[in-house]
């Protein structure tokens, strides 16, 4: 997961005060329980940030474009979505790959690195 170093995600502090991340922060506990690796974007560095914002707004877009009657409805729509974006729209970053066929082409270059491999969802709405 790719976060900023905002401080609801990380306890790095920058200027005068300077101390690197400790993997101690509250949002750290649960990502390393449930074995989730957390990534801090760079520093300075807009561009990262930019894509997950990017990613947060479509997101947004699309749990507004609904009245949801449960939490269930929303989850629903949330792996919809998902579905959607892993396997069905190609992605600039990924050199206008799909991140399902950018995540199979690495699988095959470092097996090693997967526990288990990447696949295929039948079609986002079933």
């Amino acid at each position: 997961m790719l976060t900023d170093n905002s401080r609801e995600f990380t306890d790095r502090l920058f200027g005068p005060r300077k101390r690197a991340a400790t993997g101690n922060h509250d949002f750290d506990r649960p990502c390393t329980e449930l074995r989730i690796k957390h990534r801090l974007a760079p520093p300075m560095h807009p561009q990262t940030n930019g894509m997950v914002e990017r990613f947060d707004g479509r997101i947004e877009g699309v749990l507004q474009s609904d009245h949801f009657r449960s939490g269930e409805n929303v989850e629903q729509t949330i792996l919809r979505y998902v579905r959607l974006f892993n396997g069905q729209l190609p992605q600039s970053v990924l050199n206008g790959k799909m991140p399902i066929h950018a995540l199979k082409d690495w699988q095959r270059r470092k097996a090693e690195i997967f526990k288990n491999p990447p696949y295929n969802y039948k079609g986002c709405d079933s």
